[in-house]
């Protein structure tokens, strides 16, 4: 750790020495290595962008092409971008043909060396009920895969990794990438191919939401949730729930959020929304209205969750372990909420927009 003196050392003022902290504060933030770390100096959450992005392609002279058994994706359960990726390699039948691990949902230490918390994977597979050991690598954390793949890497150790098993390196760690290589470049292979998420007639209407949503819900949470400062988690929570409720009025008039057609759009918001009144609502202080008092998003969310595949991604459990258990400067004590237990396979009204 880097102290700063005291007192203003001789020939270095205290104008150059608010310089030299803000460059510090700076080069921590570049160095980010996990979510709690990215902060602004005026206390509000900032995150930092994915590093790898290549791309697959059915194309099978490129790069990265679309084969069966060379991709495996990692995965915390607990973890809603990563949880987009599992969903997609589900509702498309892709699992037969891209295996996937998850880690353990509570972050531990990644290296002895440090002091770093983050993802790991079970020693034994018997730990955690879903999570597993890495079977490609013999890996103990996520950390390992990235440094695997890039020596000098110096950026956070994130989920989802989406692994190349020929090459061994990472495709990609970008979830909204991810799932659009999913969407389309595996149709050969995939078990629902003609399911199109991203429709060429909605993508602009699937982009613009997705704009919206990720800045006012998906991200909206971690801005209420890791602010330090009470004026910027007011100003999440404001903008969370006015994207709430224009969910709600959306979805009062149509199955979908981008009209009477399962897409992308659904499946990004799904993976806040299913976690909302577990977790975001107590955890994240996102209290000023739960998830289940709302109408139409509550039985949209249980619509969702009843897509077939879609169930088999969410995991309460460690959903629960990791947020409660991994974040100790919001709960130093670790301690789960037991409640509130809803059941997302109770009957929903949505039929109500089917043709």
């Amino acid at each position: 750790m880097i102290s700063l003196p005291h007192k203003p050392i001789l020939g270095f003022g205290s104008k150059n020495i608010q310089r030299f902290s803000s460059s510090i504060s700076k080069h921590f933030a570049q160095m980010a290595r996990s979510a709690l770390d990215e902060m602004s100096d005026s206390g509000a959450f900032i995150r930092t962008a994915s590093t790898f992005r290549n791309f697959i392609s059915r194309d099978p002279s490129s790069q990265f092409p679309a084969e069966v058994g060379r991709y495996h994706l990692y995965i915390s359960y607990a973890c809603p971008w990563a949880s987009r990726c599992l969903a997609y390699l589900k509702i498309k039948g892709l699992d037969k043909a891209i295996s996937f691990t998850s880690v353990k949902p509570k972050w531990e230490r990644t290296k002895e060396t440090d002091e770093h918390m983050g993802w790991v994977f079970s020693a034994l597979g018997t730990e955690e009920l879903g999570a597993e050991p890495d079977p490609l690598n013999g890996a103990k954390s996520i950390r390992e895969l990235y440094e695997l793949a890039s020596t000098n890497y110096a950026g956070k150790y994130t989920v989802p990794v989406l692994w190349d098993k020929k090459l061994k390196t990472i495709v990609n760690n970008e979830s909204s990438e991810i799932i659009r290589m999913f969407n389309t470049e595996f149709n050969d292979i995939a078990e629902n191919a003609a399911l199109d998420l991203y429709p060429p007639h909605l993508q602009a209407q699937i982009d613009e939401t997705n704009e919206w949503i990720y800045n006012g819900i998906n991200n909206g949470v971690y801005k209420c949730g890791f602010a330090k400062k009470q004026g910027p988690y007011e100003e999440a929570l404001k903008h969370l729930y006015e994207a709430l409720d224009k969910c709600e009025e959306i979805l009062g008039r149509q199955r979908y959020i981008c009209g009477n057609t399962l897409s992308e759009a659904d499946i990004r918001l799904f993976v806040t929304l299913i976690r909302f009144d577990e977790v975001y609502v107590v955890h994240f202080k996102c209290n000023k209205k739960l998830l289940h008092e709302y109408p139409n998003l509550f039985n949209y969310t249980k619509d969702i969750f009843q897509v077939p595949g879609m169930s088999s991604t969410v995991n309460m459990q460690h959903i629960k372990q990791h947020y409660y258990g991994s974040h100790p400067s919001i709960n130093p004590f670790g301690i789960i909420p037991v409640g509130p237990d809803i059941d997302y396979s109770s009957p929903h009204d949505r039929e109500r927009f089917s043709s």
